[in-house]
């Protein structure tokens, strides 16, 4: 019988604060443009002293780059772009010995039409084994010249491709729920589940902490691929969080739990409501899946608190919130217009970057006052804004050209970081005959003062900000327990005490608030003027 007076544990990843490594514009450590592996392993110094608990590496994989490395064409391999394998594992060492965890992308949704089973179904025609493990149909039509349904890929246009039988006739159609370049895998094939289990494995016996799963709720389709127009706007798409997805992720909890490094699942689920995912939450299945309800939340205090509340007593996890990650625009940007939400818009209106700024100020103290764990975009840490204006023939987001070139994508919120403020590049690459190419996306130049040596030691700065922020979190005794008591407050003001005696207050009400009693000020997003909080600035309070 367990000891009742013994210290309940909690799991690392329970509260831990996760960086996201967007890897092709986090460092270039080769010279070519191209963010890597060697970059990423200089600057986890950097990365240490931020006070991040683990990091989230973006797709590794050998991939030909359809979608960043989305589409994988070797699960099993690095991309000679990001480096081989031999510096994977010397980068999940180096990670661990500097103290933190390290979790990578796993793709179970679509692979690339350059992998080998996409190759062996072309070649081996209708019926075939090879294409049961992927969604191929015939199509509709006297001749098969339409599509098998309606659907439409997420990235626009649609979601079917036909292609051309080994023999030159017109054939089949498959499914690609993004770029066509991104066959779906069946998963009702067996195939497709055992392949996945083994790949878990292979990345698990290097060590890796973890997975952030990719798409983590399309996996299983309704066999009948029903048309969806008319389809009711609340009820679940025939791709979306089906019940047999609950097998899948059952088998890889007990695989990873299977490991003594304690692992990590998090799921990407864009499930709407919130209460949604907590099915998958409970215990056997997932850790923890992004609260993207939070993410897409305007500015406005009642709002907040009302999905903050909705997290905390629904879905039976804290978290991870999160503000930014490399498929929204950034939230400095968000918080500059009057709507935050977190998708792209054709022709948004200009932001107001110093309102932005304030604002993504007050937002970090407010999550990472918050219980549970949260994530951290790279560059959100330094100030950076979304880049609007890269020209057209340099935008490499696969929406681009499947919207027509309405809707210009993510590569915004892509652009390689700002290191050194006055390197080439921004030192994002080394210096010297090492620097074959420049940065694949220009960086503004409005960013000099924003690379991280000019932040460095600037108590006004973001990244200053952050490593305050992240220290006092990490020192402040029992911010792992799950409490927080709201605080009575005037409209537009949040405040709420968590174990430990600190005390946070947000003031979104658009006037100065009087800071309520307190012993001191551990960190405010403004400078405090007669013991007020300015509009858009949060505190936090012992």
């Amino acid at each position: 019988m367990a000891d009742p007076a013994a210290p309940h544990r909690v799991s690392w990843h329970h509260s831990a604060v996760i960086y996201e490594v967007y890897l092709r514009s986090f460092a270039d450590g080769s010279g070519d443009g191209v963010g890597d592996l060697a970059g990423v392993r200089a600057r986890l110094p950097y990365l240490r002293d931020l006070g991040v608990d683990a990091l989230w590496i973006t797709p590794w994989y050998v991939s030909p780059m359809a979608d960043g490395g989305y589409d994988v064409a070797d699960y099993r391999d690095i991309d000679p772009l990001f480096g081989t394998l031999a510096e994977a594992e010397a980068l999940i060492e180096a990670t661990h010995s500097s103290g933190l965890k390290i979790i990578t992308d796993i793709v179970p949704n679509h692979c690339s039409d350059k992998h080998p089973w996409f190759a062996a179904a072309l070649a081996a025609g209708p019926g075939s084994p090879e294409r049961a493990r992927f969604w191929f149909r015939p199509g509709r039509g006297a001749g098969g010249e339409l599509p098998p349904n309606d659907w439409t890929s997420m990235f626009g246009g649609p979601a079917w491709t036909r292609i051309t039988e080994p023999d030159g006739a017109p054939g089949e159609w498959y499914l690609h729920l993004y770029a066509r370049e991104q066959p779906d895998l069946n998963w009702d094939n067996p195939e497709v589940r055992a392949e996945f289990e083994s790949i878990l494995r292979f990345w698990l016996d290097r060590d890796i902490d973890g997975f952030r799963i990719d798409v983590a709720d399309f996996l299983v389709k309704d066999p009948r691929l029903p048309d969806v127009a008319g389809w009711p706007e609340d009820a679940p798409k025939p791709w979306e969080a089906r019940d047999g997805l609950h097998a899948i992720y059952r088998s890889w909890r007990k695989i990873i739990d299977s490991y003594p490094r304690e692992g990590l699942l998090v799921g990407e689920m864009w499930l709407k409501p919130l209460t949604r995912l907590r099915p998958y939450l409970t215990g056997d299945e997932l850790h923890t899946a992004f609260n993207f309800d939070y993410l897409g939340t305007p500015w406005d205090a009642a709002r907040l608190r009302a999905v903050i509340d909705l997290t905390l007593t629904s879905i039976g996890t804290a978290g991870p919130w999160v503000l930014s990650n490399h498929d929204v625009t950034r939230h400095l940007t968000r918080y500059g217009r009057a709507g935050t939400g977190g998708g792209w818009h054709p022709d948004p209106p200009p932001p107001d970057l110093a309102l932005g700024t304030r604002r993504a100020r007050a937002a970090i103290l407010l999550s990472l006052a918050l219980p549970g764990s949260a994530y951290i975009y790279q560059g959100e840490e330094l100030g950076l804004w979304e880049v609007e204006d890269i020209p057209d023939e340099l935008i490499a987001d696969p929406i681009f050209e499947r919207t027509d070139h309405l809707v210009r994508g993510r590569d915004g919120c892509r652009v390689p970081l700002p290191w050194q403020a006055d390197a080439a590049g921004f030192g994002f690459g080394p210096a010297g005959p090492a620097r074959t190419a420049g940065p694949w996306l220009p960086q503004p130049p409005a960013w000099k003062s924003l690379a991280a040596d000019a932040e460095d030691g600037d108590r006004q700065s973001m990244l200053e900000l952050y490593r305050a922020a992240l220290r006092l979190r990490r020192t402040r005794d029992r911010l792992d327990d799950d409490t927080l008591d709201w605080q009575d407050t005037p409209d537009g003001v949040l405040a709420f005490r968590r174990p430990g005696g600190l005390l946070c207050v947000v003031n979104i009400s658009g006037q100065d608030i009087a800071l309520p009693p307190h012993d001191a000020v551990l960190l405010a997003s403004a400078d405090l003027a007669d013991g007020k909080l300015s509009p858009d600035t949060a505190a936090w309070l012992s």
